[in-house]
């Protein structure tokens, strides 16, 4: 049984789509996070960046527990997280499953799913969802 996974992520939320055989299912994590802003006076800089990047650690190994089973992998995201993404699978040896990173805007889920399937099966055919 083939694996297919599709991820679109930004800095605040992962809506990963596992496609197998003819079922699919929808997984949304979000980090909890609030946009990156830097504010003047408060804690210093170096102690802010710090906290965020420590946030986004647990948030990436938390969207990559949904991927480890996958034997292909679709990244997709508006900005920089999709990069850092790829950069943190290929640290635990798993960008070989990485088939294609696009640039794409904001998605609907089923937009998102759609997607998935055209990119892994070369149709929008449907599939039994179940989430």
């Amino acid at each position: 049984m083939k694996r297919n996974v599709g991820v679109w992520i930004d800095h605040r939320k992962a809506v990963i789509v596992h496609i197998t055989d003819n079922a699919e299912q929808i997984h949304t994590t979000l980090s909890g996070m609030e946009k990156h802003v830097r504010h003047a006076g408060g804690e210093p800089e170096d102690q802010q960046e710090h906290r965020f990047t420590n946030h986004l650690n647990e948030y990436y190994a938390k969207v990559i527990s949904f991927l480890r089973d996958a034997d292909s992998i679709l990244i997709l995201g508006p900005g920089e997280a999709k990069g850092e993404l790829r950069a943190r699978l290929e640290s635990e040896a798993l960008s070989g499953r990485i088939r294609c990173i696009e640039t794409v805007d904001k998605m609907t889920d089923a937009q998102l799913a759609a997607q998935v399937r055209e990119y892994f099966l070369g149709s929008a055919e449907e599939v039994q969802q179940s989430k």
